[in-house]
């Protein structure tokens, strides 16, 4: 059963973006070190559904998701007066809704504006002391937003289905730098306290909610590109130009595969070690784990994943986290095809099946779990609490089965550049990109007919079809001895880039 208050179109939001939807943020915020929080506030434009709401006599609300935030003011722009709100009953693990209440004279377009501050214990925002980070020196402060910790940053819809482009305005301790998942356009003092400077960001696409990243420390960046710098802190700067020295030749390869690349800059940083992810794909500026400094680029890999975002994830988005795979699955496929055009097509295969073994690997430990699905349903469940290697390998494993089913790669290239161009800005569901696939093969429909699609998208445990010797074949009905699996992938794959370097 749902929990009380979500939403209908996203189980893990509060939000009604059906009914009242974000068009833009506009973030002015206070980084406060010593108090570990971040106060501020956030300006909202919206635009309402001119029908009203249903049985209430009041004009539709907006809704928004929020998490332990100190909400101080909610006022209009327009008249300059304060909004009626009122905070919503909390829902574990989801937070509470804040909901705004507009007057009946108010037109379909409106901007709010909303003071408030963070909690020191916000699940956005990690916090370091001197101590923690590399020189000793000085504080450092990063965010992780995604899967469903916006909320404790700003109040948002947040919903993967709602994407908005932002501007911000940051102000934070004079000596240190400001990154954002935007355009930096520019950094001065603060008018009355010189020991702060603020900073300028500007984010022109629309992104969701978990693509809002900031990070706050003592950084150096190398030029490494065109159109990339990488920026760490000054211990580690130069190692991970080296290590990142291919972004370029990624980046250029990716975009033959999907088209262009929209978003201007493409920077990486590299975190302390407490970063908990390999890599963050946030926009113009990917997050990455300092675990992937081996020193002889055979773990720059995770690059090719996070940057394959900038088109399935950021430029193309799932819906809500039921559809997560349509993200990770074409991420992981694509990046692949990224690495079998830069090191041989026979490396993409031991990749892919590498994945597979890892994917056998996972399922027969978990067996017939509800999560080994690639749609899911997680009604009133955290997504992070569903998150596991099956949106990634069982996602790319269909992927790689069509390609063989419809033709191969140069039957299957084409629609993957078009699937980017057809739904870019927007987010979509399973059975969207499923009609799109028929559409774009419609003179091979009577193949894909004879697609297992119950058992691939919505029935636990592997697929329908196994992967041996580089091709997918239907399964046997009874199978008496475990199919054979690579149990060094890993090694293997180091062997082959550095014989192939």
């Amino acid at each position: 059963m749902m929990a009380a208050g979500l939403s209908a179109s996203d189980p893990c939001s509060f939000s009604r973006p059906e009914e009242c939807v974000v068009t833009h943020l506009d973030l002015h915020w206070d980084v406060d070190f010593e108090a570990r929080i971040i106060r501020g506030r956030v300006r909202i434009t919206c635009k309402r559904s001119p029908l009203p709401a249903p049985h209430t006599g009041r004009n539709i609300p907006l809704v928004l998701d929020t998490k332990e935030l100190k909400i101080k003011s909610v006022t209009c722009e327009e008249s300059k007066k304060p909004l009626e709100y009122e905070i919503g009953e909390t829902v574990v693990p989801f937070g509470s809704p804040l909901i705004i209440h507009f007057p009946q004279d108010l037109s379909q377009n409106i901007v709010v504006i909303v003071d408030y501050e963070t909690q020191p214990s916000c699940s956005a925002l990690q916090w370091l002391t001197s101590e923690q980070t590399c020189s000793k020196k000085h504080p450092y402060l990063f965010s992780q937003c995604q899967a469903i910790q916006a909320r404790s940053l700003l109040p948002c819809q947040d919903s993967p289905g709602v994407k908005m482009p932002y501007t911000a305005k940051i102000t934070a301790p004079a000596g240190l730098t400001v990154l954002m998942s935007a355009i930096r356009k520019g950094t001065s003092y603060g008018s009355e306290d010189k020991t702060k400077t603020v900073h300028q960001f500007e984010q022109k696409i629309p992104i969701p909610s978990y693509l809002i990243a900031i990070v706050v420390g003592a950084l150096e960046s190398r030029v490494i590109g065109p159109r990339t710098r990488v920026w760490s802190e000054k211990e580690m700067v130069d190692a991970a130009a080296y290590e990142f020295a291919e972004t370029e030749e990624m980046l250029s390869t990716a975009e033959q595969l999907m088209g262009p690349y929209v978003w201007g800059t493409y920077d990486l940083l590299v975190l302390p070690p407490s970063f908990p992810f390999g890599g963050m794909e946030n926009p113009c500026l990917t997050f990455v784990t300092p675990t992937v400094l081996a020193g002889d680029r055979s773990l720059a890999l995770v690059v090719a994943h996070e940057l394959t975002h900038s088109w399935t994830g950021n430029l193309v988005t799932n819906k809500n986290p039921e559809h997560f795979w349509l993200n990770e699955g074409h991420t992981m496929f694509i990046e692949r095809k990224i690495a079998g055009r830069m090191k041989g097509e026979k490396f993409r295969h031991l990749l892919h099946l590498g994945g597979w073994n890892d994917l056998l690997k996972h399922i027969e430990e978990v067996l017939d779990h509800p999560f080994t699905c690639l749609v899911l349903n997680i009604k009133g469940i955290d997504p992070d609490d569903a998150l596991s290697i099956v949106p990634y390998e069982k996602g790319s494993a269909l992927l790689m089965y069509l390609e063989q089913k419809l033709g191969g790669p140069e039957v299957f290239d084409p629609f993957l550049k078009a699937y980017i161009e057809h739904f870019k800005f927007k987010s979509i569901t399973t059975d969207e990109w499923k009609a799109f696939l028929y559409e774009f093969f419609c003179s091979k429909k009577t193949i894909l007919e004879t697609v297992d699609w119950k058992s691939w998208l919505y029935l636990p445990g592997m697929p329908p079809e196994t992967y041996t010797s580089g091709k997918y074949q239907k399964k046997e009905p009874q199978r008496t001895t475990k199919e054979p699996r690579v149990r060094c992938i890993h090694s293997l794959q180091l062997l082959w880039l550095k014989t192939s370097i």
